[in-house]
């Protein structure tokens, strides 16, 4: 096989392979089977069925990102994982009312992904938020009330931009999360978490109508709405 050959080949299978290091088909199959139309978790139902999602997060085991990853198919395979492991929490302790019921939900160090234990705070917060995304705020979910809802599809890195401005439109648009006019807003507590996320390009007013219906003013007066930690049920 001649130099030229062999590098072709060589290419061809390393670009197969890293095409089907971010396939999350599994997870969009579980999200249409076990979330409704309206974005409740069948959680019941799905602890009967969890050697699906025990795969899924088998498969992010051993698939997980590489230097020569996409940004965008580095934040899908993050916000992915993220999700599942969430579900994967609530069902190893399922029944609850809350995943506030689980000491220290963000903390358990309980999944390993390639070579390392992670823990869904690292993940947030040491991956996620550094790679300066504030839309990720409204695609990872706490499995509660007044978090963003969990979508029925996994996010992927070709229609990433896409869905995640889905998300963030969806998100300020839901009055049960925040009721935004043009001098008053009601936001939701995630907006003060984590308010420098959303002020990298400007203020938050700024990133707001980038993603609002309605026009508000530089002069609007924000409150923040009180946290509903019930389960997504």
């Amino acid at each position: 096989m001649s130099k030229l050959v062999a590098g072709i080949v060589f290419f061809i299978l390393g670009f197969s392979i890293h095409a089907q290091s971010f396939d999350h088909s599994q997870w969009t199959t579980i999200l249409q089977k076990y979330v409704s139309e309206n974005e409740q978790v069948d959680y019941q139902n799905l602890k009967k069925d969890r050697k699906s999602l025990s795969n899924y997060i088998a498969y992010l085991s051993e698939n997980t990102p590489k230097d020569n990853w996409s940004k965008n198919e580095k934040l899908a395979y993050w916000i992915n994982a993220y999700n599942a492991l969430t579900v994967d929490l609530i069902l190893r302790n399922y029944p609850i009312k809350s995943i506030k019921d689980i000491k220290n939900p963000w903390e358990q160090r309980l999944w390993k992904l390639g070579n390392k234990w992670y823990n869904l705070d690292e993940i947030e917060h040491d991956i996620l938020i550094k790679m300066n995304e504030p839309r990720i705020h409204f695609a990872i979910v706490c499995a509660s009330y007044s978090c963003p809802k969990l979508q029925n599809e996994a996010y992927v890195a070709s229609k990433l931009d896409a869905q995640l401005t889905k998300a963030t439109q969806a998100f300020l648009a839901d009055s049960n999360r925040n009721n935004i006019s043009e001098n008053h807003l009601q936001l939701s507590k995630i907006f003060q978490w984590f308010s420098k996320d959303f002020k990298q390009g400007g203020s938050l007013i700024d990133f707001l109508n980038r993603y609002s219906t309605i026009k508000i003013s530089e002069n609007a007066k924000i409150k923040y709405k009180d946290y509903h930690w019930a389960l997504n049920e």
